[in-house]
């Protein structure tokens, strides 16, 4: 049948002529106009937006094809234009369902899908197994068996109820609110009537297994749309399913944008005398690097490894780097003799100059570090400082000689 919303408010129908329709808005809007009858002001702005709407041809014929749709985004307004907002400050537009732009669509789903750094090495297709709503097929989305519904007599197909309070003098507030004979629905399905498949919803459940393509350098929080897989919703098209990837931490590498880093433990002998070691990459590659004698390596220094990182998403075949750094560990105490340890002497660089060692010098014994420790000192001092008038007294720093 159409919209005739419109129509109604001004006790119309739709053959109407615009002469026909000029006298009759000139009559309501006598009756209602607000110097006469002040409690009936949003029933005249009401009036008045649907004359300017039905008087122009262009409009009336948007409105009769797609009804206040299409008004807002059809030919006589223009682009932009909002005439619910600008008339009615958007009280009257958010009844008829306010500004909309493109297709309705249902409402877009996120999905978070945990991935690993081998996926977005390697890239992968995944299956997601998920339930949606989907259009009820044998009473196809109506909800009754006899696929009819009856007009909800209560907010005359609006699914809404629209109330008016009085705050003062020339002063309305508009209330809305879902109506509560159809639950906002717009019609009423009798109890007997109703679809046994979906009970009247007019929609089902159905179990559909998706496949997510996961490309060669994606990123963790990337989204993938797939577009029309949310919940289906009678006459509306059907929302997108977002797939965002969540990455799980890696037991060796970690990825910095394009770039991988690891860590590679090795002994004082090796970072002195040399060493081979193997990395497994997360392509099940194995890479074989070596550090030649007499090349000394630093406790925490970094080696690249040119082009074994994450693949760039628009170019896979180029990639980043891998970026290895070396942890040393040192010996424990008591690893050798004291001859040993002469001996070890002699293969090592020489000692630097010593400072020369008087009695002047006061002996002092050195422990291992304890943070627990020394917290509890420091504990102590403050209370010590607070005796002496929160350490205003003098600054003591260490003499280096």
């Amino acid at each position: 049948m159409g919209d005739t919303q419109l129509y109604d408010i001004l006790g119309v129908d739709k053959t109407v002529t615009s002469e026909q329709l000029k006298s009759v808005y000139r009559k309501l809007a006598k009756k209602y106009h607000p110097d006469k009858n002040p409690e009936h002001g949003e029933k005249f702005k009401e009036m008045t937006f649907a004359y300017e709407i039905l008087s122009d041809p262009d409009k009336r014929e948007d409105y009769d094809r797609y009804g206040l749709e299409g008004i807002q985004e059809g030919r006589g307004g223009g682009a932009g234009m909002d005439p619910f907002g600008d008339m009615f400050g958007g009280m009257f537009g958010s009844i008829f369902g306010g500004r909309r732009r493109g297709p309705r669509k249902s409402p877009d789903i996120s999905y978070p899908l945990k991935v690993t750094l081998e996926d977005l090495y390697n890239g992968k297709t995944a299956k997601l197994k998920l339930t949606k709503d989907v259009i009820c097929s044998p009473c196809g989305a109506t909800g009754s068996k006899s696929r009819k519904s009856g007009i909800c007599q209560s907010c005359q197909g609006r699914g809404v109820k629209v109330t008016l309070r009085q705050l003062g003098p020339g002063m309305v507030q508009q209330m809305q609110s879902a109506c509560p004979a159809c639950q906002g629905q717009g019609e009423v399905i009798p109890e007997g009537d109703k679809c046994p498949s979906c009970k009247g919803a007019k929609t089902t459940k159905q179990a559909k297994v998706m496949e997510v393509h996961i490309n060669k350098g994606m990123v963790d929080g990337q989204k993938i749309p797939l577009h029309g897989e949310a919940d289906q919703q009678p006459g509306l098209e059907p929302g997108d399913l977002i797939v965002i990837l969540r990455l799980v931490e890696h037991s060796v590498f970690t990825r910095k944008q394009s770039d991988l880093y690891c860590t590679q433990n090795i002994g004082l002998t090796e970072a002195l005398c040399g060493f081979e070691f193997v990395v497994n990459h997360l392509d099940d590659r194995s890479l074989l690097l070596s550090v030649p004698p007499g090349k000394v390596i630093q406790p925490d220094m970094q080696k690249t490894v040119e082009g074994e990182g994450m693949p760039l998403q628009r170019n896979p075949f180029a990639k980043g780097d891998l970026i290895i750094r070396f942890n040393v560990t040192f010996p424990s105490d008591g690893f050798a003799g004291e001859d040993q340890l002469k001996m070890l002497e002699l293969l090592l660089p020489k000692r630097p100059p010593r400072t020369a060692i008087t009695d002047d010098h006061e002996e002092v014994e050195m422990h291992c570090y304890s943070a627990s420790a020394q917290a509890g000192h420091h504990g102590e001092m403050d209370e010590d400082d607070e005796m002496r008038g929160h350490g205003h007294g003098t600054n003591m720093q260490c003499a280096h000689q």
